[in-house]
């Protein structure tokens, strides 16, 4: 895999308090997926680009679709520095039993 692409990553924190603010999150966030962008996880949108100039795009795209109120934020990284993400998720459990002892007693 050539790791001259990057990740474009856009969080947000978008107020719902309203309204008309509800309409403008959903709004940004069909915006963002029209745009190639998936959801990562809650209010974390994420899209490969291949070129400095899509990169470019894609962040002038968000700075016009961003709602009046609220936070957006942007970050690009390189491909081999997304892959480097570590993901963590809660305790480990492990139901896999990976002994070397002949007598396991369940």
């Amino acid at each position: 895999m050539s790791y001259r692409f990057m990740r474009t990553i856009v969080m947000f924190d978008l107020p719902t308090e309203t309204a008309e603010n509800k309409r403008n999150y959903r709004h940004f966030v069909r915006a963002l997926e029209k745009n190639g962008f998936m959801m990562m996880q809650e209010s974390v949108y994420i899209r490969l680009l291949l070129t400095p100039s899509a990169q470019k795009l894609a962040v002038d795209a968000i700075r016009k679709l961003k709602p009046p109120d609220g936070l957006v934020q942007v970050l690009t990284v390189t491909e081999k520095q997304f892959a480097n993400m570590e993901y963590m998720v809660g305790e480990a459990h492990s139901e896999v039993i990976d002994s070397d002892e002949r007598l396991i007693i369940l």
